[in-house]
């Protein structure tokens, strides 16, 4: 992939990469017969005083959320999953309501893992989010690892009012360069689905499937690249960022306006320190902050 999106695509033209890299895959059955782990997370948040508060939270298994001292109006959340990794059996599920007029943002300790699952066996994650009226959400999890012999069906959804606005970067590395890892069998099956104002306005799917490697040393589909990370703005103001975002561009890049209000970005990247070069100017553009303190460490 080269250059950038046109900028009067659609949603389905974006999906082109994942249209590429898919292969005939069963979708990823939840054939758990013996749990490793078990996750579960609520949070809500609310305003007081000028500032978003947690409202509510409720943490169950190896699943927990951190709240660092906040510095400025927004909740900030650190997902933190004490399991170690996920596996084929693990069953983790968050979600987070952001209230009208809060801000809230969410990001992991550290990069997650997809390690070696058995046969038959594939992890779950679910993940829900909901945005209220003039409210803002920024989802920064750090890296998917994906290890050879994993399985994986990983799904964000999320609701959101007209006026909200939401950020979403997920990056996702297929296996360490500088380890000489081969990704010879592997299942990945990702999934995103942003609803604005009860509309389906974007829907972004991901199934690779089989020797990973082999396939993303294609040209048309990852050119020798081992990292990828989507990147989605939903705000009223989108559009004003579409040529800031095209300067930050690699050849591997490309960015579009897809529709009013939301811009979709996808980046390909050799290995996941060549990835972090463009994401993090990336999230400090689109967030008017830096990434998370998590990120940086």
């Amino acid at each position: 992939m080269h250059g950038n999106f046109p900028a009067n695509g659609t949603a389905i033209q974006l999906l082109a990469l994942e249209a590429i890299i898919s292969v005939a895959l069963p979708l990823c059955r939840e054939t758990q017969t013996q749990p490793r782990a078990v996750g579960h997370a609520s949070v809500s948040c609310k305003l007081r005083d000028g500032c978003t508060v947690l409202d509510r939270l409720h943490l169950q298994g190896s699943m927990k959320i951190l709240f660092p001292r906040a510095t400025d109006a927004a909740l900030c959340g650190v997902i933190l999953n004490t399991a170690g990794g996920i596996t084929g059996g693990d069953h983790f599920d968050l979600s987070a309501s952001v209230a009208h007029g809060c801000r809230m943002s969410l990001t992991t300790q550290a990069a997650e893992r997809a390690y070696r699952s058995q046969p038959g066996e594939a992890a779950q994650i679910n993940n829900r989010i909901s945005v209220g009226r003039q409210a803002r959400m920024d989802w920064l999890p750090q890296e998917m690892l994906i290890y050879d012999r994993s399985a994986l069906c990983r799904s964000l959804s999320v609701e959101m009012s007209a006026d909200a606005r939401l950020l979403i970067v997920e990056p996702v590395i297929f296996g360490r360069a500088e380890m000489g890892e081969v990704l010879n069998h592997i299942a990945f099956h990702d999934r995103l689905d942003v609803w604005r104002d009860g509309q389906l306005v974007f829907a972004d799917r991901i199934r690779l499937t089989g020797d990973a490697s082999a396939q993303l040393r294609q040209t048309a589909i990852g050119a020798g690249c081992g990292a990828m990370a989507g990147i989605l703005l939903a705000s009223p103001d989108a559009e004003q960022y579409l040529d800031p975002v095209r300067e930050l561009m690699p050849p591997t890049g490309g960015v579009s306006l897809i529709r009013d209000g939301l811009l979709f970005t996808r980046l390909l990247a050799g290995d996941g320190y060549a990835l972090r070069q463009t994401l993090v100017p990336l999230i400090e553009l689109l967030s008017a902050a830096p990434p998370p303190k998590t990120w940086m460490t």
